[in-house]
């Protein structure tokens, strides 16, 4: 039992202090990343950016839209996000919970594990933007030709 608990403690150890500082270079880059890659793709629609922000093999895993790959995703994103008419789904992440792990390979930086809660709102013109609900995510993104490009998604735990 003392070597479970020994096991137990040690992995929680770990799991703290493997995410970087909030004042780090590395979560300021993917804090900036991931305002950008929504602010354009999701709150602007901006689908070719969005495209060439996506990894080919895009995974998404959403626990009310099941999983999709690049191609589904999307569509979806043209359809559902940015295909409402007036009244236009916004998400904003909430500051205080984004926590990134950087993934190495032989000391190398390849990639981080960004996790989160964003929080969605609707946006009509001359109105203010509309609470609707939160979920959590956690995001892999894969530093490729020193771009960050997302691979996997997970969105869950939707509340409204």
């Amino acid at each position: 039992m003392k070597k479970i608990l020994a096991l137990f403690l040690f992995h929680i150890s770990v799991a703290v202090f493997a995410q970087v500082a909030k004042d780090s270079e590395l979560f300021l880059t993917l804090k900036k990343h991931d305002s950008i890659f929504f602010e354009k793709s999701f709150n602007q629609c901006d689908i070719a950016f969005l495209e060439k922000a996506i990894h080919p093999d895009l995974v998404f895993y959403h626990d009310q839209g099941g999983i999709q790959n690049k191609k589904t995703f999307l569509e979806n994103v043209k359809k559902n996000i940015c295909g409402k008419g007036s009244q236009k789904p916004i998400r904003k992440v909430k500051p205080e919970s984004l926590e990134v792990y950087p993934l190495y390979s032989e000391g190398k930086l390849y990639g981080v594990v960004q996790t989160g809660i964003h929080d969605f709102y609707l946006r009509e013109a001359n109105k203010s933007d509309v609470f609707t609900s939160e979920a959590k995510f956690t995001h892999v993104y894969l530093l490729i030709n020193k771009e960050w490009v997302l691979k996997e998604v997970l969105s869950f735990d939707h509340k409204s």
